[in-house]
């Protein structure tokens, strides 16, 4: 007999990651298992906990399995087997990412872990955990999930192996990939996977794969067979044309961009005589599914059996994001892949709700460290035109589109009426602003600066030479510049002394020893001293990892990239002369006081991860 999924489940105060807690809760088993690279942070941040408290409450009993042993089934088997499936995520970053360097180092910490301890994960966490899982419960359908497996979902280079990889579909010999921002499609997927128990008693995974092949936001690999005959088609060069040909990489990433935002056509690609299907990523949470998300009760605190702390939940516990996409599209992000570049907003009753239950969080100090999202003044932005036929690349650059709306003054507005909620003493604005659409309103930006920043506003001017920011798809220079000169004048006004914290990057595709040059003189001649400075990474995905590879724009002219760690390090020098050179000595042979550069002490998610 098949138990269906009760509908009228209650959210218990955390999510089970053991047999006990399961008990207590009067589970029996679980229908679902989701398996992270992450520790277990009861927050909205963290991709297992948001989707498991989504599954409950659509009446799915779905426990965590946080950080598992990678080389044995122990820590899996731990909760039993799930009656429908299990799903992985190599948690917040790309395992990779998570462990190394832009100068290929291995990293001393790891912020989503227990005491920050690096190495809780595997390399290549969504293949070792697959793994496990498939010795754990052979024949279980295993569903690949979250940033690393969406960015890693058709053919892409990468750089800690410098080569290009196939699908991690394949690569893991998963069920399928669920991409992006997954809640409606993990739903359904659950309810077609418990469908098919219900019908045939078991669940045949040969049987299931043309079943999950017609669901959005899917990636299964089949024949062209299993796809509805009706669909819209886009072909994307085969895995072994881009082996042979670097620049068919620009091709196949211009491409899956252009599926994405569309939202309208199945993404194929020919890999050793399987083919890989992207289905369109189908309807997204609107704005009332995600005030339903956001109103789910998390106790936005790590899981109680952790005896040490997790320093990104330190980081996050009282910030509030307002939506979610990012209409930018900045070549190097991986933002617009996975999220996507439409803008799904919150409401502001949602929003404010959400401030209200954080003053009642452990720890609560009167101060919410963040409003905002991947650029925080696009709140409630959205496009006039018809997105299905868009060709754009961004919405921003070169000029902002003449149908995107922003609404910024409304954004300033829910800041005040968030710094209004009781017991809220300081509201702060830390994710970075897009400066460019700052700009169209005077108004808006002006309440910005004056009332939000905090003492230190986080922008990403990147660069200093045009030609590198084109290619990175950010507006020119002279607008960080324009932006430089209002916040001065308007914290001056405001009786306050705040500081820009400008976000830069050395060995972008394109950028040369003597754009770095000219960026070093003009920090020079302000006195600046940057601490913020990151080596180009190119991650998976990316538009930027594909001109990194072919050694050419996305139009095929061919650049100048610093390839080699020596080019890199060079380049990175130039602004941060210390990197890769041991620690000035204090006495006793200490490390002296001065301020070590924050290049190299780990990744900037909001950037780069979504």
């Amino acid at each position: 007999m098949v138990m269906h999924a009760n509908t009228s489940l209650d959210q218990p105060i955390v999510l089970p990651m053991s047999r006990e807690e399961m008990d207590a809760l009067g589970w029996a088993e679980l229908d679902i298992l989701l398996v992270t690279g992450d520790g277990y942070v009861d927050h909205p941040s963290f991709g297992a906990p948001l989707l498991g408290r989504w599954l409950v409450h659509h009446g799915f009993r779905t426990g965590i399995c946080a950080q598992p042993a990678w080389d044995r089934p122990d820590d899996i088997l731990r909760m039993g087997r799930p009656r429908l499936f299990a799903g992985v995520t190599a948690g917040s970053l790309d395992s990779m990412l998570a462990h190394y360097t832009a100068f290929r180092k291995k990293r001393s910490d790891d912020a989503y872990t227990p005491g920050g301890q690096a190495g809780a994960r595997p390399n290549r966490a969504s293949i070792a955990y697959t793994n496990a899982v498939q010795r754990a419960f052979p024949g279980l359908p295993v569903i690949l999930g979250g940033i690393e497996a969406s960015l890693r979902r058709i053919s892409h280079y990468d750089f800690w192996s410098d080569s290009v990889r196939k699908s991690v579909l394949l690569d893991a010999k998963a069920t399928a990939i669920t991409y992006g921002m997954a809640e409606n499609s993990i739903v359904t997927l659950a309810r077609t996977i418990e469908t098919v128990l219900e019908e045939a008693g078991e669940v045949d995974l040969r049987a299931l794969r043309p079943r999950l092949a017609a669901l959005p936001g899917l990636v299964t690999a089949g024949s062209r067979d299993d796809i509805p005959p009706d669909a819209e088609v886009m072909e994307l060069p085969s895995h072994e044309a881009i082996l042979a040909d670097p620049k068919q990489l620009i091709e196949a990433t211009r491409l899956l961009e252009k599926q994405v935002h569309q939202n309208k056509a199945y993404a194929i690609q020919e890999t050793g005589g399987r083919l890989v299907m992207v289905a369109p990523p189908g309807p997204l949470l609107d704005t009332a599914g995600l005030d339903e998300l956001g109103g789910l009760p998390f106790t936005r605190l790590p899981h109680p059996s952790y005896k040490q702390r997790i320093p990104a939940a330190d980081m996050i516990r009282t910030s509030v994001t307002t939506h979610r996409g990012c209409s930018g599209g900045c070549s190097f992000c991986t933002l617009a892949l996975h999220q996507g570049r439409t803008v799904r907003s919150r409401s502001r009753e949602s929003i404010i709700r959400e401030a209200e239950a954080i003053t009642e969080v452990k720890g609560w100090t009167g101060s919410i460290s963040d409003v905002g999202g991947p650029s925080a003044n696009m709140w409630g932005a959205h496009c006039a035109a018809d997105q299905s036929a868009c060709e754009r690349a961004s919405c921003l650059t070169p000029r902002i589109c003449k149908h995107y709306r922003v609404a910024q003054r409304d954004f300033v507005g829910l800041l005040r009426a968030v710094s209004d909620v009781q017991s809220v003493k300081h509201v702060r604005v830390a994710s970075g602003w897009r400066i460019d659409l700052g700009l169209t309103d005077m108004e808006a930006l002006t309440g910005l600066v004056r009332e939000f920043v905090g003492g230190q506003a986080k922008v990403a001017p990147e660069h200093q030479a045009d030609s590198v920011l084109k290619l990175m798809r950010k507006p020119p220079f002279s607008v960080f510049e324009k932006f430089l000169d209002l916040f001065d004048r308007e914290s001056k006004k405001a009786g306050k002394k705040q500081y820009v914290i400008p976000y830069l990057m050395s060995a972008f595709p394109g950028c040369t020893d003597e754009d770095m040059r000219a960026l070093h003189d003009w920090l020079n001649q302000r006195g600046w001293k940057p601490e913020q400075v990151q080596c180009f990474i190119p991650l998976p995905g990316t538009a930027a990892a594909a001109m990194f590879h072919a050694g050419t724009d996305m139009q095929g002219k061919p650049i100048y990239v610093a390839k080699t760690d020596a080019e890199r390090l060079r380049q990175h020098a130039i602004l941060m002369p210390d990197t890769g050179r041991p620690p000035r000595s204090g006495p006793g042979g200490r490390p002296g006081k001065g301020k070590k550069p924050r290049s190299g002490k780990g990744p900037r998610p909001r950037r780069h991860q979504g």
